[in-house]
């Protein structure tokens, strides 16, 4: 028996050598035709996705896109974003939400003189431009007639593109206006994502502006405050949220800023949904109008028009009868994932690396409408800008980080409230050197603002870009305003009020956000309210030579509240020296303004009570920047000839009066004051 079971150990032994060498033969064996070979090339076969972009449109009411990594629904013929299924998840979209109320393009307009219409834009034509394995790019359009009045004159054309091995999609749209269309106004132009509550709850729209956010339910549990977006929070699903303030304008970013924005949502599996913006040529008002990013709901936004902090005066107007036609986009929707292993914030990293390979990428070689051009179809303008001012020095000077850019033709500094056509912008370098790519083919002036000085520059003649071709437009001088030498001065020409001082919010009105830092100080709610706390009985005097701007000069020249909560209007003084006051020429005042709301600015010189004033603004601005916590709306400068009989030797006081107190949120801020003397031979 002993002998049997050596036998069968033996033999048992044998056999699995016998099998395991069959398996090594099998599987090195190079034929096509070795069966285990082919079970296991069509079990991984099984295991890979398929990344083809895979399109259908059976479904009268809806069309599907998927490309293996993500899977979008949209609503058909409207173009709505209903759904997109990602890493696991069904839909990252709030599936609470009305099918049209999720993802969508919407526009706020009005005929002249008439309320405001908030429309999303449905579409009434589906049509597939391109669909194969490599790229699916779908068209959803709605037109107008005059039947339609309800409508917004314009034909919208809105464009998907979802692309083979890409985790995302891309989204851009052509508004067109048609000879012989109506008048309209349009206000907001912009695109909109409701994200899924339960699962986005941290927003990144910075390095430094990230955080957990409140919920839309604790928000609509909240107390509202004075202004309409703020919100106090007072029963919040998180505890440690209890008592901060929520307002969506405490996240606005510039447009030359505002590239990649959007949230992360922490639970298994963690996954990211960001907003990425490559250029900013179909943005309106320049490179630093600010805007909307993301905000409570989780909401997240594209804005391509608004009057955000800056007024009526940006939005789109049209005549009877004007032809127009612009593209806006393409923007990115971006969605990543990390591992249970990885940190959440990595997400974040991710995606900033991801915008930056599409902005090298801009413009995109794949869009199909005509009227995108390709680098190809696209030119350049390059020079050097110099400024010469020979009060600071006797030399041309370089305008170092100068923000130059091509707009439509117009005025000096027209382009900041230019909403119609592209801009094209660049920052020079420490040299002034600069070359702005990419330029659409068109007539364009050349416009720039330097860090340091005050004024805008307008090249003299008209640029014409080609397809192509490359503009070289050698050295530019800038001569900005200058009448005499400088007396004083009081802030730094940067065209906002960040260098004067910033109170402390109240501690009861916090955004938590910004209270490790005082360089984001300004997006506090409340700060306007500071002023009559700071200055109960007297308003602000600031004496040249020895007061300190940073800590003297309050940031925003605003109304005082009463006793029985009404406002009075404020008068400022700047007291100053002269030892000698010279006849031989007008002194000049230069007065720069970073926002004005509502408000009008009289000037007067060592007499309080002058009727009229020696100056005044009349009523100017609506950008609201002081309500939405900026540091600058609009840019606004003047130069004010100054009699020499209006001032005296040895104490002299200007008095800056804001006259209009209906509101605590009307006001100026200043973005730089100087006094200069007669000009000098």
């Amino acid at each position: 028996m002993e002998k049997v079971n050596r036998i069968w150990k033996w033999g048992s032994l044998v056999g699995c050598l016998g099998v395991i060498f069959l398996f090594v033969f099998l599987l090195t064996d190079s034929s096509e035709k070795t069966p285990l070979r082919r079970l296991l090339s069509s079990k991984r076969n099984v295991r890979e996705p398929n990344l083809d972009v895979k399109l259908i449109t059976h479904d009268r009411e809806q069309v599907v896109v998927n490309n293996g990594i993500v899977r979008v629904i949209l609503s058909r013929p409207d173009g709505h974003v209903l759904g997109i299924q990602y890493n696991g998840i069904d839909n990252l979209l709030d599936r609470e939400n009305e099918e049209n109320d999720r993802g969508y393009l919407d526009v706020v307009w009005n005929e002249p003189g008439k309320l405001g219409v908030f429309e999303r834009i449905r579409g009434t034509i589906f049509r597939v431009i391109t669909a194969n394995k490599h790229q699916v790019e779908l068209s959803f359009t709605s037109t107008w007639h005059s039947s339609l009045r309800e409508r917004v004159p314009f034909i919208v054309d809105k464009r998907y593109i979802f692309r083979r091995n890409v985790s995302g999609y891309y989204f851009y749209t052509i508004f067109e206006r048609l000879e012989g269309w109506p008048k309209v106004e349009v206000d907001q132009i912009r695109i909109v994502y409701k994200l899924h509550q339960e699962k986005f709850r941290f927003m990144a729209i910075s390095d430094s502006m990230q955080r957990v956010m409140p919920s839309a339910k604790d928000r609509a549990k909240g107390k509202p405050l004075a202004y309409p977006e703020a919100v106090l929070l007072t029963n919040t699903s998180n505890p440690k949220l209890r008592g901060e303030v929520d307002d969506k304008y405490q996240y606005s970013l510039e447009n030359k800023d505002n590239k990649v924005h959007g949230w992360i949502c922490e639970d298994d599996p963690a996954v990211g949904f960001w907003m990425i913006t490559p250029s900013n040529e179909f943005r309106t008002s320049g490179p630093n109008k600010q805007d909307l990013t993301s905000h409570v709901g989780p909401t997240n936004l594209n804005m391509f028009v608004s009057t955000h902090y800056a007024g009526k005066e940006v939005g789109m107007k049209f005549a009877e009868g004007e032809p127009w036609k612009k593209v806006f986009g393409p923007s990115f929707i971006y969605l990543n994932k990390v591992s249970r292993e990885e940190d959440p914030l990595e997400l974040w990293s991710d995606a900033k690396v991801k915008m930056l390979n599409e902005v090298n990428s801009w413009p995109y070689n794949f869009i199909q409408s005509k009227d995108y051009p390709t680098s190809d179809q696209r030119g350049s303008v390059a020079g050097q800008l110099l400024v010469r001012d020979r009060y600071i020095n006797e030399r041309l000077m370089w305008a170092q980080l100068a923000y130059i850019g091509l707009a439509a033709p117009g005025e000096e500094g027209s382009w900041q409230r230019e909403s119609k056509g592209y801009q094209f912008w660049t920052q020079a370098d420490q040299e002034g050197y600069f070359e702005i790519k990419n330029v659409h083919p068109g007539d364009y002036n050349l416009y720039a603002w330097v860090p340091g000085f005050i004024g805008d520059y307008k090249a003299d003649t008209t640029i014409t870009i080609t397809a192509g071709g490359k503009v070289q437009l050698g050295i530019l001088r800038y001569g900005p305003p200058r009448q005499g030498p400088t007396l004083w001065e009081i802030g730094i020409p940067d065209r906002t009020a960040a260098e004067f001082y910033v109170p402390n919010p109240y501690t009861t009105l916090l955004n938590s956000l910004y209270t490790t830092t005082t360089s984001d100080n300004y997006r506090q709610y409340g700060l306007w309210e500071r002023y009559s706390d700071i200055y109960r009985n007297q308003d602000l005097i600031y004496t040249v030579n020895v007061s300190d701007y940073s800590k003297d000069w309050f940031f925003a020249h605003v109304n005082r509240r009463t006793n029985n909560r009404t406002y009075e209007a404020t008068t400022w003084q700047i007291h100053f020296e002269l030892e000698t006051v010279y006849n031989n020429g007008n002194y000049t005042l230069r007065l720069a303004l970073a926002s004005a709301t509502s408000a009008e600015l009289q000037v007067r010189f060592n007499d309080a009570a002058a009727s009229p004033p020696h100056f005044s603004t009349g009523v100017i601005g609506g950008d609201n920047a002081i309500a939405r916590h900026g540091i600058h709306g609009l840019y606004w400068l003047y130069s004010i000839d100054v009699a020499s009989n209006l001032l005296q030797e040895g104490k002299n006081i200007i008095y800056l009066r804001q006259s209009r107190r209906t509101s605590q949120f009307q006001g100026v801020m200043y973005d730089y004051l100087r006094l200069e003397g007669p000009p000098e031979n």
